[in-house]
């Protein structure tokens, strides 16, 4: 009896998504094999287009209580190439007027891309208010899961692929070498800020430069 339980054990590490020395393993297969070898992950990737915009928020009301001001606002996430097509909605409460937008930025190298322009992913990651530290910030996208806008994205990979491969996103940015390898130029964080006012809607955009910055328009 402990002899199988002792394979089936065995059996079940060798399946089980663990993260070591730098590296995602599923059985056997790292996500560097992944990135390096599959032709299907390298077409999906050279098949990025250009994006302007990547969501937008609206407060919902504004009040105080107990001396202190609350912000309720509506955050968007938009579809890729179809800004009125909305793949995710979420409400937050906030402390105060302030409020802060945490993206993760996944910049892939020219030569990754078909038409040899840099392309980048755009990952939604947190909602923090100015009296809060980031850590304490509400989830957007859910760190490791693969975002709705990005949906089709890796549709031709088998599903352990996709999932090996959104996790090993939020893990690679600490492997310099292995981002150069693999033609991924840079993964960052980018966190901007506003104080947010009833009547108006932030849309947030891309910069030239791959920053996102909110740009402010009025809610009609």
């Amino acid at each position: 009896m402990k002899r199988i339980f002792k394979s089936i054990t065995a059996m079940l590490t060798l399946i089980v998504l663990a993260f070591v020395g730098g590296s995602i393993f599923y059985g056997t297969k790292t996500v560097h094999d992944l990135l390096a070898g599959n032709e299907k992950l390298k077409a999906a990737i050279t098949s990025l287009v250009h994006e302007d915009q990547i969501g937008f928020a609206k407060v919902i009301k504004q009040e105080e209580r107990d001396g202190t001001l609350y912000t309720t606002l509506k955050f968007v996430e938009t579809a890729r190439g179809d800004i009125l097509d909305k793949v995710l909605e979420k409400e937050y409460e906030i402390e105060g007027d302030v409020v802060h937008f945490d993206t993760l930025i996944v910049t892939f190298s020219d030569q990754a891309v078909m038409d040899g322009k840099a392309r980048s992913l755009y990952l939604w990651r947190r909602i923090y208010g100015e009296n809060m530290s980031p850590s304490e910030g509400y989830d957007i996208e859910t760190p490791g899961t693969h975002p709705e806008r990005y949906a089709g994205l890796l549709r031709e990979l088998r599903q352990p692929e996709q999932q090996m491969f959104w996790e090993a996103i939020w893990d690679l940015a600490n492997d310099p070498e292995a981002l150069r390898d693999h033609g991924i130029k840079a993964i960052y964080g980018n966190a901007v800020y506003k104080r947010l006012r009833p009547g108006l809607i932030y849309v947030f955009k891309i910069g030239a430069d791959g920053q996102v910055y909110p740009e402010t328009v009025l809610d009609m």
